[in-house]
């Protein structure tokens, strides 16, 4: 299992970056502000126009009323921390798990072989397959979240970390040993700078999927969180509610996304492929 990195080399000396023009810098933002801003112009408009019935879809302005309501609520942000703090917790488990297993595994050709097609077997396994499971033996308490989140998250960062320990050249590898290097300074100065993009994009993907499986597990199982808050108030037919409660689990997703993006850039800040966007 091999793929190929970026090179790790920067800029050579003494030439100039090129840098973002300051209009195409915004154009992008600007761009995307003005299309949330049309898909919030449509929701408010279809169902006072009778094209949509507001039992169904409400308009903007009362998901928005909705949403006010609910913010002044203690149940709401406790059930916004129970939310939070379940996915990063799972997402933790999941980054220690995948990097050790995948720097084991991948710095050990013959475990490497010899576990490929248990990992290969695994892996696809949706884990909302897992739920009947869980719930047998967890029942709806956060460990059977836990367990989903950890599933789903850890294949991510495994694989991307087996790619980065698979990535590592050859002739440093070897040159590393031949002046004895210990197989600490080895991880630490050879293989840990190859593998760290990978790890990061695993970080970055595991991020994300650990949300989606966190609210999953609270809407279907009825773990303590937003998805069951958003199930609630389903069932008891307040579609306002439910609208604003699913608004702010596509926020949770958003500011996941821009801090994994900002933990990128920061990790990866002496990067070719992060230098050309500073």
């Amino acid at each position: 299992m091999t793929a190929t990195a970026p090179a790790l080399t920067g800029p050579a000396p003494g030439r100039p970056r090129a840098r973002v023009p300051a209009g195409e810098r915004w154009r992008r933002p600007a761009l995307g502000l003005l299309g949330l801003a049309l898909l919030v112009g449509a929701v408010e408009a279809l169902p006072r126009l009778g094209i949509v019935d507001s039992r169904f879809l409400p308009p903007f302005s009362a998901m928005a009323r909705s949403l006010a309501a609910q913010l002044a609520l203690a149940d709401f942000w406790t059930a916004f921390a129970q939310t939070v703090r379940g996915w990063a917790l799972g997402l933790a488990v999941a980054m220690i798990a995948g990097i050790v297993v995948g720097v084991v595994l991948g710095g050990v050709p013959l475990l490497r072989a010899l576990t490929a097609s248990t990992i290969e077997f695994l892996r696809p396994i949706p884990s909302v397959a897992l739920i009947p499971l869980v719930v047998l033996i967890y029942g709806s308490r956060p460990p059977s979240a836990l367990v989903l989140v950890v599933y789903a998250a850890f294949w991510q960062v495994l694989v991307q970390v087996l790619y980065g320990v698979a990535d590592v050249d050859p002739v440093v590898r070897d040159t590393a040993r031949s002046y004895r290097f210990s197989r600490r300074a080895v991880v630490r100065t050879v293989l840990w700078p190859t593998a760290l993009p990978y790890v990061v994009t695993g970080f970055r993907l595991a991020a994300s999927v650990a949300l989606i499986l966190q609210v999953t597990a609270e809407l279907i199982i009825g773990v303590p969180g937003l998805g069951r808050s958003i199930g609630v108030a389903q069932s008891s037919g307040a579609v306002p509610e439910t609208y604003a409660l699913v608004l702010v689990v596509g926020l949770l997703g958003v500011a996941v996304n821009a801090s994994a993006r900002a933990v990128e850039r920061r990790a990866l800040r002496w990067h070719t492929s992060v230098r050309r966007d500073l």
